[in-house]
């Protein structure tokens, strides 16, 4: 990815433009003869160069020129990707009930906590389970004081042992009735099933939310008929983390690696997000080629939304004994190739098409077309731009 040009690099060259434009007659292109010291240099580095381009002595105050060495250059993968939520924060709400809507509380964007009514739905089968909790607690109630009635009588040898046993195994049965209804009204939604006894009659129970966070989505409406453990009625997402979804090239496989840090960029905000690659997936998309990584992401303020498309800047270490030269140095021509000038004697700079690599830190990557020790000009190549152009 190319970086920025040098602000103040085109505003030098046109103040300095007309400057050289007096000094123009002695500016020359070398003629035809020098044609075998271009061809030799071609040949070697496998791509073309242009005449050869003389600066006056008093104009080469204005270019800067240096020599061509290896270096180390950092290595940056810039993914793209899209934000989703994350799945480890984000349930659905399915009710347990079935039967009409009769209210909603909430809307998408409205945070809350867990337990809080989401809406209410007109149940026959809560109805229905809050009668037998009533008649399972009142059938219990009963066997219990006629086991002690008959713990009395025995003990008291007004009955016999048998029916001691028979009471006590007519409470025990009501016992467990009172229990299983009470673990039927609890999944429901209602934790204390005693609060029956003493509430009103109605056939509404809530659906709570069952963690905290945002409500992101609401997919029922009032007088709307739900099915029980089938209807989602809501989307819940703890915002404070989302996932980015980056795709990663084949070529760059062996630079990412479980844990590595993460910066994430936006054209919505100037903000640069933090996050960790938590997940790779462990097969390649066969149609693109590229291997997606999950990125957890943190989100503060909520700012990244779901679907937001990001890049994902990952540092992958640094590559070693690289050719690079200024940002400055890289130029493109007509055809929008890279190109840079390089001296090839006194005062004296021809084109040399270059493949370039990766850009950081004002740096460009020359993957070809020039090699250790050649000297190029860094500030003032647009300068000699605008003047070989002006020339042919």
């Amino acid at each position: 990815m190319r970086g920025p040009r040098a602000p103040g690099q085109a505003a030098l060259a046109l103040a300095l433009l007309s400057a050289f434009l007096l000094g123009l007659a002695g500016c020359t292109h070398k003629p035809a003869d020098a044609n075998e010291s271009t061809a030799n240099s071609s040949s070697e580095h496998g791509t073309s160069q242009a005449q050869l381009f003389t600066v006056p002595s008093d104009q080469m105050q204005h270019v800067e020129v240096i020599t061509v060495a290896a270096t180390r250059l950092p290595r940056v993968l810039r993914l793209t990707g899209s934000v989703a939520y994350n799945n480890f924060e984000t349930t659905p709400v399915i009710t347990q009930v079935g039967g009409p809507v009769t209210r909603i509380l909430v809307s998408p964007g409205d945070v809350v906590h867990r337990g809080q009514p989401l809406l209410y739905v007109s149940s026959p089968d809560y109805a229905q389970l809050r009668t037998n909790f009533l008649k399972a607690r009142d059938a219990y109630s009963l066997s219990d004081k006629n086991y002690s009635r008959a713990q009395d009588l025995f003990t008291h040898h007004a009955i016999a042992e048998a029916d001691l046993l028979q009471a006590e195994s007519v409470r025990t049965q009501a016992q467990a009735d009172v229990q299983a209804v009470e673990q039927a009204v609890k999944v429901l939604g209602v934790p204390n099933p005693e609060s029956l006894l003493t509430g009103p009659a109605s056939p509404e129970i809530p659906v709570k939310a069952p963690i905290a966070g945002q409500v992101v989505e609401r997919l029922v409406g009032p007088g709307q008929v739900i099915q029980p453990g089938a209807t989602q009625c809501f989307t819940i997402s703890n915002l404070s983390t989302v996932w980015v979804l980056a795709n990663v090239y084949e070529h760059d496989l062996g630079s990412i690696h479980m844990g590595d840090t993460v910066s994430i960029q936006t054209d919505a905000y100037p903000t640069t997000f933090r996050g960790r690659i938590s997940f790779i997936a462990p097969a390649l998309d066969p149609t693109t080629r590229t291997l997606q990584v999950r990125i957890v992401t943190d989100n503060p303020g909520g700012k990244l939304k779901k679907d937001m498309y990001v890049t994902a800047i990952v540092q992958a270490g640094a590559i070693t004994d690289a050719l690079a030269v200024p940002d400055s140095a890289v130029l493109r021509n007509n055809e929008n190739q890279p190109f840079v000038y390089v001296e090839s004697g006194s005062n004296q700079f021809g084109q040399r098409l270059v493949t370039i690599g990766e850009s950081e830190d004002g740096k460009t990557q020359i993957l070809s077309g020039l090699s250790v020790g050649e000297r190029v000009v860094a500030d003032g190549s647009l300068f000699l731009q605008f003047a070989n152009s002006f020339q042919k």
